[in-house]
């Protein structure tokens, strides 16, 4: 393994973590003519590659060229070497996070209206709350029903938030936080 200098180790192990193998932006307080000497020094000997940029996505520009166009920076195999990374890892972690960027996040279920969990949502939703009687009345179903519904259906499922608070006239009063919606 080549002897590095800490700055080129902190150039390629961070490029080696992002996507693509950027290795643009380069660490805070490498810039101006010693950040050109850094690079240049790095794509001398093959550990760098300048490739067009693309800005459409977003990458870091690293120049401009005489065209116009912009180009960044990425580590090679090489590079990849340098600090003892095998190319093989790194092409194969890009690939998962891509893939894992692709799936979609799980949409939580939305409730039937009409049924008695919509009954008990909105109930709930009401400013003033409701009691367990209240619920028991309305539903049909027993108090343990009641609680493993709240708890369950809509805390887990639902993602909704239940609280209860000791009202000194009614009892125990449960919402849903309007917040957590």
């Amino acid at each position: 393994m080549p002897k590095l200098t800490e700055t080129q180790t902190l150039i390629l192990s961070a490029a080696a973590q992002r996507a693509d193998n950027l290795a643009m932006p380069l660490p805070k307080g490498l810039h101006g003519a010693a950040a050109k000497k850094v690079v240049s020094m790095m794509i001398g000997r093959g550990w760098l590659e300048e490739v067009d940029a693309d800005t459409r996505k977003g990458e870091p520009l690293w120049r401009e060229t005489a065209s116009g166009l912009g180009t960044t920076l990425v580590v090679t195999d090489a590079g990849l070497l340098a600090i003892g990374i095998e190319p093989v890892v790194v092409r194969t972690m890009v690939a998962v996070r891509k893939r894992v960027a692709e799936i979609p996040a799980p949409k939580l279920p939305t409730p039937r209206a009409g049924t008695k969990q919509a009954m008990l949502i909105a109930m709930l939703q009401a400013p003033e709350g409701t009691t367990m009687e209240e619920i028991i009345a309305a539903t049909g179903w027993q108090a343990h029903t009641a609680r493993g519904a709240m708890s369950g259906a809509l805390g887990k499922k639902l993602g909704l938030i239940v609280t209860s608070v000791k009202e000194n006239d009614r009892g125990r009063v449960y919402r849903i936080n309007c917040d957590a919606e």
